[in-house]
C-alpha cells in the first residue's frame, strides 16, 4: 500500500514530549512500513477538555499537571503533536455483518505512538474523531460528544469490573458542529489500548495475498502479544490458539456482565483480547438471551446470546488469513486451524463457567454438583432460566444473592421482590438447591455473602442512566451526571448511600424498544 500524501500542513506545532512525560516509540509506524497511511490529525478550532483520565495517565507516568494544562489540550486536541510522535492511519479490512470490505481502516482515527507504562507494558496512544484520512470513504472522520462520552464512560465501567477493555486517556469537545441526523457538538477521543491491531488488519493483508507484509504484521503482533512465541517453527498456530484463547476469557466476561457489544465485525475484534470500539454497546436489564439493542443489528446476529458464535465465527476469518504462514502442508495447517476452532466452545464454555461459579459463590475446588449430583452447569442454566422466564433484572438478581446467603430460611425478600407471586416458589426450590451447594464444605454464611458481592456490581452502565448522562451534556453542557455515574462506576462493586435509583433497571416502558447507535 503506498501512502498518499497528507494535504494538510506538516509544520503542526510540536510540544515537548518530555515535558508531558511522553516517551512515545512509534514500532508500528516504523517496522510496519507500507501497512499504514502517515497523517497528521485536523486541529480542533476551539477545544475545551470535558474529562482527563487521571488514574489512566499515572499508569502512563504521564505528567498529569501538563497535560491538563495549554500545551497538554494543545496535544490531546490535535492542534499540537508531541515531539516525537510519528502519526499514522492503520489499514485493515474486515467483515461486517457477514459481509467482506477489503479496506476499511482508520477513517476517523489516528495512532499517535506507543508508550511503556509504568509496568512495562507496551501501549497505543490514539486519536478517535481527529478528521478525515485517506480511509474515510466519504465520512467527515469526526465523532460527536455524546458517542465520546459513551466510549469513556464505557471502558472505565468494563476497567473497574475486571475485564479487559481500552480505555480514554481524555474527551475533548472540539468547538465545532458535526451534522449527523442533526448538528451535534463535536469531540475528540484520546484512547489507549495494548494495541489497534485487528482481526481485520490480518484480513487486509491477506486479502491482497500480500505474503511479505502479512509475515511481518504476524510477527510483530506475536513480538508484542505472545514474546514466548517469537522465532518458533509453529508460532503463527500457537498465535492463533493463543488469540482464541483470549477470546473464550473476554466473552465469558462480557456475558457474565450482560454486556452486548452490538457491532462484533472483524475490525472491531483486537488480537490483544480488549473490548473494544463502544459504539452501539449496552447493558442487558431484564434477562433475554435474544437482547439486541444495535439499530443496525435488524436480525440479530450479534445479539446477546450470540456473541460466543460471532466469536468463533470471527476466529475462523482469522484462521484463514493466517493459513499462508503456517507451511506448506495446507492440509495439516487447515486441520491444525480447525481443532483449534471446533475447540473453541469448549474454551469458551470452561471460562464462563468459571465465570459464574464466581458469581454464585461456587468453589471449583468443591464436588462439581449439589447434595443432589446435579451438576454446576446445570445449576447456572436453571437460574438463568428463572430470570428469563419472569423477566428479572439479570444484574440485580446475581447482587440479590448475597442477601439470601444471610438469610436463614433463604427466602432473601430483596431477591424475591423482583419475581412475581407466581415466580417465587420455583425461586425459592432453586435458592435451596444452591445454598446447599455453596456451603457443602460447611462456608459460613458470611464469608459466602461478602464473595458474592465482590463478584456481583451493584452499578453498571445502566442506558437510561447513560443516556441522561450524554443528554445533559449535549444539549446543556452540564458534565455533572456523566462526572456523578463516572464516579459510581468506578466502584461497582460498593454500595453507596444515597445512589438506590442508580441502581435500579429503567422503567418496563424506557426499555420497551431501546435502541443505539453507532453514533461517532
Amino acid at each position: 500500500m503506498s501512502a498518499p500524501a497528507d494535504p494538510r500542513p506538516t509544520g503542526l506545532p510540536r510540544v515537548s514530549a518530555a515535558l508531558l512525560g511522553l516517551a512515545l516509540d512509534n514500532s508500528y509506524a516504523t517496522e510496519l512500513v507500507g501497512l499504514h497511511a502517515p497523517w497528521n490529525p485536523t486541529p480542533a478550532p476551539k477545544p475545551q477538555l470535558m474529562a482527563l483520565n487521571a488514574e489512566l495517565a499515572g499508569e502512563l507516568g504521564l505528567n498529569i499537571g501538563a497535560l491538563a494544562g495549554a500545551d497538554g489540550l494543545a496535544v490531546l486536541s490535535g492542534q499540537a503533536l508531541p515531539s516525537d510522535a510519528s502519526p499514522v492511519a492503520q489499514a485493515y479490512a474486515g467483515h461486517q455483518f457477514g459481509q467482506f470490505s477489503p479496506q476499511l481502516g482508520d477513517g476517523r482515527a489516528l495512532l499517535l505512538g506507543e508508550v511503556v507504562d509504568t509496568l512495562g507494558h507496551r501501549r497505543d496512544i490514539a486519536f478517535k474523531g481527529s478528521g478525515r484520512t485517506p480511509f474515510s470513504r466519504g465520512g467527515d472522520g469526526k465523532a460527536a460528544l455524546g458517542p465520546v462520552l459513551r466510549e469513556y464512560l464505557m471502558g472505565e465501567a468494563m476497567q473497574a469490573l475486571g475485564i479487559p477493555t481500552t480505555r480514554a486517556l481524555a474527551a475533548v469537545a472540539t468547538g465545532e458542529q458535526v451534522q449527523r441526523e442533526r448538528p451535534l457538538p463535536g469531540a475528540l477521543l484520546v484512547r489507549v489500548a495494548s494495541s489497534h491491531l485487528r482481526v481485520g488488519t490480518f484480513q487486509f493483508f491477506a486479502s491482497r495475498q500480500d505474503l511479505e507484509k502479512l509475515t511481518r504484521l504476524a510477527d510483530y503482533a506475536i513480538a508484542r502479544h505472545d514474546p514466548a512465541l517469537a522465532g518458533q517453527a509453529d508460532r503463527y498456530l500457537r498465535f492463533f490458539q493463543a488469540v482464541a484463547a483470549r477470546q473464550a476469557s473476554l466473552i465469558g466476561q462480557w456475558m457474565g456482565v450482560g454486556f452486548i457489544h452490538g457491532v462484533m465485525n472483524t475490525d472491531n475484534m483486537t488480537i490483544s483480547g480488549e473490548t473494544i470500539d463502544y459504539g452501539p454497546c449496552a447493558f442487558m436489564d431484564g434477562y433475554d438471551p435474544g437482547t439486541v439493542f444495535s439499530s443496525i443489528d435488524h436480525n440479530g446476529r450479534y445479539a446477546y446470546a450470540n456473541q460466543p458464535l460471532i466469536a468463533r465465527w470471527n476466529l475462523a476469518r482469522l484462521a484463514e488469513a493466517l493459513l499462508p504462514l503456517m507451511g506448506d502442508d495446507s492440509d495439516l495447517a487447515v486441520a491444525q486451524v480447525t481443532q483449534v476452532i471446533d475447540a473453541f466452545p469448549g474454551m469458551y464454555q470452561s471460562q464462563s463457567l468459571s465465570v459464574m461459579r464466581r458469581k454464585l459463590g461456587l468453589s471449583a475446588s468443591e464436588s462439581q454438583g449439589d447434595e443432589q449430583g446435579i451438576s454446576d452447569a446445570t445449576l447456572v442454566e436453571d437460574f438463568l432460566a428463572l430470570l428469563q422466564a419472569h423477566g428479572v433484572d439479570f444484574t440485580l438478581a446475581f447482587r440479590h444473592l448475597a442477601d439470601a446467603a444471610e438469610v436463614d430460611n433463604g427466602q432473601a425478600p430483596a431477591l424475591m421482590a423482583l419475581f412475581a407471586a407466581e415466580g417465587r416458589e420455583a425461586m425459592l426450590a432453586w435458592l435451596q438447591r444452591w445454598l446447599s451447594r455453596a456451603t457443602q464444605s460447611g462456608r459460613p454464611r458470611g464469608e459466602l455473602a461478602q464473595a458474592l458481592r465482590a463478584a456481583n456490581p451493584l452499578y453498571i452502565p445502566r442506558n437510561h442512566l447513560v443516556e441522561e448522562a450524554l443528554e445533559a451534556a449535549t444539549e446543556q453542557g452540564d458534565l455533572a451526571p456523566f462526572e456523578r455515574l463516572l464516579d459510581l462506576l468506578k466502584n461497582p462493586f460498593e454500595e453507596r448511600a444515597g445512589m438506590d435509583r442508580f441502581a435500579q433497571p429503567a422503567a418496563a416502558e424506557q426499555q420497551l424498544g431501546y435502541r443505539t447507535f453507532c453514533g461517532t
